[in-house]
């Protein structure tokens, strides 16, 4: 079977869909949209989208409008092109009601949670902020709202308590590329019926603004785990009065014990000797020998497994905690010893 695709995506996420479309028999690429080049680093320099890495790579037509649905040339070439469908997958715009209607089998989207949870721009890290313990993919058919078309397939696939948000995203980028072929081919034959989403079942998941990284140590420690791993690798606390970045955590609470690894199962007989110490939210309890330090929360205690000081490397919080000398009773964030 022909199907003539135009891809549109941006970011690394997009990559495993376009490449497993690009692999797939009798099919064609005819072009890719993507959003404009971007400058990064210390020398400025215009770095391409990784979907347009590929699709240079592949000798493809790459547009980048900066507004898909203002640019006449984009929306002439889309016109001329006369493809079966259109494939959306991380692309970074809303699309025209005009460009929805150009391909014969409609525009399809790769959204990265079980709708109608988590429509909007980052699904996959409110998901793990969240806690949810399942996520997946599903496909559908576009409309003029924000992921609220109507459904074609999905895959559901189980979190790790430890997974953060690069495996998860991974994981569910390879997903998305499988899951588009057997949605792309069922709907060419036929055999896929749209569902309509259930409005009143939706929930939103807007993209992350910088307060969103900062950790309240009043918080319980699974909730401030949730949100390092959900929005890795960007939360952070205050040390000494610099920023101290923290990408890996391990939550100790009751709750969880048994679901954590072996190596993290003697602290919890030496967690009765923490629940005596009368500290304050954020400050340090112990130092976990080989492991790293471990934080009073809210409720239950965190454990700092990785770390990055303002300026320097990422490293072990067992490193962090000998590089720095770090004490029993250290504040991190805002807090303050414990009175008495």
């Amino acid at each position: 079977m022909v199907m003539k695709i135009v891809f549109f995506g941006t970011p690394e996420f997009a990559v495993p869909s376009l490449q497993r479309l690009l692999n797939q028999p009798g099919w064609e690429v005819l072009a890719v949209v993507t959003q404009p080049d971007k400058r990064r680093g210390r020398g400025n320099d215009l770095i391409p989208s990784p979907v347009k890495a590929i699709a240079t790579a592949q000798q493809l037509p790459v547009w980048q409008p900066k507004s898909v649905k203002k640019n006449a040339e984009t929306l002439a070439n889309l016109r001329a092109t006369q493809a079966d469908v259109f494939v959306v997958v991380a692309y970074g715009q809303i699309l025209s009601q005009e460009i929805l209607d150009m391909p014969r089998l409609g525009c399809v989207n790769s959204h990265g949670s079980i709708l109608p949870q988590y429509r909007g721009a980052a699904p996959i890290q409110w998901s793990l902020y969240h806690g949810d313990r399942e996520t997946g993919i599903t496909t559908m058919l576009m409309d003029a709202g924000m992921d609220t078309g109507a459904m074609l397939l999905e895959v559901r696939t189980p979190v790790g308590l430890l997974e953060n948000l690069e495996q998860v995203a991974a994981r569910l980028a390879d997903l998305s590329g499988e899951l588009l072929v057997q949605t792309l081919l069922a709907l060419a034959a036929g055999t896929v019926q749209p569902r309509p989403q259930d409005a009143s079942q939706a929930t939103y998941a807007p993209l992350i603004q910088k307060q969103d990284y900062a950790l309240a140590w009043s918080r319980a420690a699974i909730a401030l785990h949730n949100q390092v791993r959900g929005f890795y690798p960007n939360c952070f606390t205050q040390f000494r009065g610099d920023n101290l970045k923290v990408t890996a955590t391990v939550p100790l609470h009751a709750d969880l014990w048994a679901e954590l690894p072996d190596s993290y199962q003697a602290l919890q007989s030496q967690s009765l000797t923490w629940q005596d110490a009368a500290l304050a939210p954020g400050q340090v309890v112990a130092i976990a020998k080989g492991l790293g330090p471990v934080v009073q929360t809210g409720a239950g205690w965190l454990l700092l497994q990785t770390v990055q000081l303002a300026g320097k490397r990422s490293q072990s919080g067992s490193d962090f905690a000998n590089g720095t000398r770090l004490a029993i009773g250290e504040p991190l964030g805002g807090a303050s010893p414990a009175l008495g």
